[in-house]
């Protein structure tokens, strides 16, 4: 996947304008004041100190848009390596905290944590209009887990390609409730700049950079 390359930002070109007229100003002010110390009056010469004083600013005003400019080029840089960072992600398979999953080709993966071990565990799967399509119970293991649904509904009837999401309640052997975590998987086929940070397209779904909590290579 080719990215484009970044245009000049409004920032940057506004920076070149501001340090191009910088220059002529500084370049007329010593024209003046060669000028003018030249052609004194040697029994009334004229005040250096405010000569000194204006060379003194335009000097900083010059060292601080040299400064920006600097910035302004790290910027870029980090920006440019995030965004080649988040094409690496392209063709592996990533988890990402959330509750929803694409189901396709006969599966659909959801990871799952749990703080204790679920002793009764109720899991309900929902489809994209927020109807109840699947809905299990059983045990868990305390801590890391993952469920794959086959797309079958309690109905027995094969549901349809699409979003779904998930929720897992539980509780232990004396009746207090568990807290289970859930999160989804699948494999990356393009990233979106679009917005204000990288999102991973997995399926028909976005997942945010950010909330990815583990990659892998896919076998």
């Amino acid at each position: 996947m080719a990215v484009s390359g970044v245009n000049q930002s409004p920032s940057t070109s506004s920076t070149a304008k501001g340090r191009a007229g910088i220059a002529d100003n500084f370049d007329t002010f010593l024209n003046i004041l060669t000028t003018q110390l030249q052609n004194q009056n040697p029994l009334d010469p004229l005040d250096t100190n405010q000569f000194t004083q204006q060379l003194v600013q335009f000097s900083g005003v010059e060292q601080q848009l040299k400064t920006n400019d600097f910035l302004q080029s790290l910027l870029l840089s980090t920006q440019n390596s995030f965004m080649a960072d988040a094409v690496s992600y392209i063709g592996k398979q990533v988890t990402a905290s959330g509750q929803t999953a694409e189901l396709k080709d006969g599966g659909a993966n959801w990871s799952f944590n749990a703080e204790a071990a679920v002793a009764n565990a109720n899991v309900t799967i929902k489809n994209a209009s927020g109807q109840v399509v699947y809905t299990e119970t059983g045990s868990l293991d305390a801590g890391n887990g993952s469920f794959l649904w086959d797309g079958k509904g309690s109905d027995g009837n094969t549901q349809p390609d699409g979003l779904y999401t998930i929720s897992i309640d539980g509780t232990d052997l004396s009746g207090r409730n568990v807290n289970v975590t859930t999160s989804s998987t699948g494999v990356v086929t393009g990233v979106d700049f679009s917005g204000s940070e990288p999102m991973l397209t997995v399926g028909n779904q976005k997942m945010a950079l950010k909330d990815v909590t583990s990659v892998k290579l896919v076998s």
